[in-house]
C-alpha cells in the first residue's frame, strides 16, 4: 500500500485492520492492575492499567510510527521518513526507520529532553534542531524534506497516526478480563484520544480524555465549539503542551464524553502513586489519566464498573530529581 493511495477511514474497523498489519511489530504491552489503587476511588471502580510505557520507544507513539512506514511504497521509503517531535513520536520513528534499515531525519526543540534526544540519535536518526515554536518546527522540517526527500510522519495529525495509535484500546479490550464500563486516556495532540475513541465505537465503552491545565486547548475548544489553534503551555506533562490536531479535534468532539483537566499537582501526585503501588516508570504524561480519574470531576459522573487507563509513556529524564522531590523540598 502506498503513502499515496487514500488512507483507510477514520473507523474502528479501520484501526482493527492496522492492528492486523503492526501486530508483529509492536509489542502487546500488559495490562497491570492494582487493588489498592482502585480501593483509592470513592467509586471503587476496577483500573486496568494498559503499560505503554513499556511499548518499543518506551511509548504508545510507536504504534502509529510502524502504521505510518508500513503503508510508505518502497521508493518512499528508500528516501527515508522526516518528523518534528519533542520527544517520544520522535524516538518512536526512528526506532521503527531503523528496524526497517529507513533513513530517517528528525526535527527536535533546543528545548527537548536530553534522555530523549539521546534516545533519537541511539536509534540512528539525524537531529536537526530548531527553536521551541511551531513556525520554527515547520520551517526547519521543511528545509530538511528539501534536502533529502523524505517523507513526513505527522505525530498526531494524520490518519494513519490516529489508526496506529488507536490499537492500544483494541488490545486492552481483549485483555481486560471484564468488559470495561469506560477508558480515558490523556491528551495533547490528540492522536491517542482520536484514535482510542474510534476504537470504542459501538463497544459501549465511555470514552474520556485527561489534559492538563496548563495545556488545556483541547478541552477548551470543546467548551466554545471550535478547535483552538494555539496552546500557551506551561505544564510538566512535555508529552501534552501540543494544540490538539486538525483531524483529531472534530473526533475526540464528536465521540469522546469529556476532556478532564488536572493540575500539575494532581499528575505529580498520580505518578508517584503509581511508581509507588505498580512499580513502574510512568512519565507525567503517563501519569494524566489516572490523576484525571482521581479527580472529583471524574468521580462526580458516577461511572460504575471496570476502567481502562491509558498509560501513554515511560520516558522519564532520571538524570534530574523526580518531581515529588522537587515539590517536596
Amino acid at each position: 500500500m502506498s503513502s499515496k493511495s487514500t488512507p483507510l477511514p477514520l473507523s474502528r474497523d479501520s484501526v482493527v485492520a492496522a492492528h492486523k498489519v503492526v501486530e508483529g511489530q509492536i509489542h502487546r504491552t500488559p495490562v497491570l492492575t492494582s487493588s489498592s489503587l482502585s480501593a483509592l476511588l470513592p467509586s471503587k471502580n476496577t483500573l486496568y492499567f494498559k503499560a505503554e510505557n513499556l511499548q518499543k520507544g518506551g511509548a504508545f507513539k510507536f504504534r502509529g510510527a510502524s502504521y505510518n512506514l508500513s503503508c510508505l511504497a518502497p521508493e518512499e521509503l528508500a528516501k527515508g521518513v522526516c518528523t518534528h517531535s519533542s520527544g517520544n513520536h520522535a524516538g518512536a520513528l526512528a526506532l521503527a526507520a531503523k528496524l526497517r534499515g529507513v533513513p530517517c531525519y528528525v526535527v527536535m526543540p533546543n528545548n527537548s529532553a536530553q534522555p530523549k534526544i539521546d534516545a533519537v540519535r541511539a536509534y540512528g536518526a539525524t537531529i536537526t534542531f530548531c527553536e521551541p515554536n511551531a513556525p520554527a518546527r515547520a520551517a526547519t522540517l521543511a528545509s530538511v524534506q528539501a534536502q533529502t526527500g523524505a517523507t513526513f510522519i505527522p505525530p498526531y495529525d494524520a490518519v494513519n497516526t490516529i489508526l496506529g495509535q488507536g490499537t492500544a484500546l483494541l488490545e486492552l479490550i481483549d485483555q481486560a478480563p471484564e468488559p470495561l464500563a469506560a477508558v480515558i486516556a490523556p491528551v495533547g495532540g490528540g492522536g491517542l484520544l482520536a484514535g482510542t475513541a474510534l476504537a470504542a465505537d459501538g463497544t459501549g465503552i465511555r470514552v474520556f480524555g485527561a489534559e492538563p491545565v496548563g495545556a488545556d486547548d483541547c478541552a477548551r475548544g470543546l467548551e466554545e465549539g471550535k478547535r483552538r489553534e494555539n496552546v500557551d503551555a506551561q505544564t510538566i506533562a512535555d508529552g501534552l503542551r501540543t494544540p490538539v490536531g486538525v483531524l483529531n479535534f472534530p473526533i475526540i468532539q464528536e465521540k469522546v464524553e469529556k476532556v478532564i483537566t488536572v493540575t500539575d499537582e494532581e499528575i505529580i501526585e498520580a505518578m508517584r502513586l503509581m511508581w509507588e503501588r505498580l512499580k513502574i516508570v510512568v512519565e507525567p504524561s503517563g501519569a494524566a489519566s489516572f490523576a484525571a480519574i482521581r479527580s472529583p470531576k471524574f468521580q462526580e459522573l458516577g461511572i460504575e464498573g471496570p476502567v481502562g487507563i491509558i498509560i501513554s509513556g515511560g520516558n522519564t529524564d532520571l538524570s534530574k530529581p523526580l518531581p515529588w522531590v522537587r515539590a517536596d523540598h
